[in-house]
């Protein structure tokens, strides 16, 4: 059975100041590590709607996403005993789905791309007028189709920091490199979207005041 999905109330990411979430996470996976059946089910639940939100940025299907999100759960529980709970949990976990995304798409030769909600604001768009507003959302398309060309470590690089807003060193352990290469591979990101940006909608950046 999938692990369905809520895109309607997707929950926070995880971050260094969830120390009660985090906590409450040691507390289950030492649960886990005991016997306790009802415990990875606890896990899931407190986990299953962020890995579902990654994986569908990661490949931009829900149905795609509900799958490798069940992966991830099944990886997980088969190696659960070797997270070092000296780390954070959910880099750990975002380290699998990230992973399980990428082999998903290597598998299927083809890259998805997901509606970008976060992009950055140069003002408040509560306030914007029906034509301001139709124009963020023509820009959030083409900044959509900029990211489907992007590389497996640029679209992880770029998803988890500037869609999920990780921290850069959390993205780092998530994707297994120094921090450096991070930044490397999220300036040639945001490049290469920029690039395709001011090829196909230079007037449109100008208007919103990202130029």
């Amino acid at each position: 059975m999938k692990t369905p999905i809520d895109s309607k109330n997707l929950p926070p990411v995880a971050t260094r100041e969830d120390d009660h979430f985090e906590q409450e996470t040691k507390e289950i996976i030492a649960r886990i590590k005991k016997g306790d059946k009802n415990a990875f089910s606890e896990l899931v639940r407190l986990y299953r709607n962020q890995v579902a939100s990654l994986a569908y940025k990661m490949v931009g299907d829900y149905d795609e996403a509900a799958d490798i999100t069940q992966n991830v759960f099944v990886k997980t529980s088969r190696n659960i005993w070797r997270y070092d709970e000296s780390k954070k949990f959910y880099t750990w976990l975002y380290r699998i789905t990230v992973n399980a995304s990428i082999d998903y798409m290597r598998k299927h030769h083809r890259y998805h791309h997901e509606s970008i909600d976060n992009i950055p604001e140069k003002a408040d768009d509560k306030h914007d007028t029906p034509e301001v507003s139709f124009q963020r959302d023509r820009l959030r398309q083409y900044i959509d189709e900029a990211a489907g060309s992007l590389n497996d470590k640029q679209r992880s690089a770029f998803m988890l920091r500037d869609v999920d807003g990780c921290h850069i060193d959390d993205v780092a352990n998530i994707m297994n490199m120094p921090e450096a290469t991070v930044r490397w591979y999220l300036h040639r990101a945001r490049a290469k979207i920029r690039k395709e940006l001011l090829k196909k909608c230079p007037q449109l950046l100008i208007t919103l005041g990202f130029k």
